[in-house]
């Protein structure tokens, strides 16, 4: 199977090395190879092991700060809240 990493990267917004291209399309095709040797699953059974059940943990809190503690080391703040930069455009 060829895979276009060239494209991938442009679509995903990544810039990759010229020395790099081969290195990462064979690991994708070997990723791509393992994914097509999974065996099927049938979705019509349950996929929990009925004799393995498991455990859950109890959620403690162990310990508590106040809320003005807590914010004294945050950049910004504005109303209680913090103020984080923007991430997508």
């Amino acid at each position: 199977m060829e895979i276009d990493i060239k494209h991938i990267a442009k679509l995903a917004k990544l810039s990759i090395p010229d020395d790099k291209v081969e290195m990462f399309q064979s690991q994708m095709e070997g990723i791509i190879e393992m994914v097509e040797n999974l065996p099927d699953i049938e979705m019509g059974g349950a996929l929990i092991d009925p004799d393995d059940t498991m455990e859950l943990r109890e959620d403690v809190v162990e310990q508590s700060y106040p809320r003005d503690e807590m914010l004294a080391n945050a950049p910004r703040m504005a109303a209680g809240c913090l103020l984080i930069p923007k991430v997508v455009d």
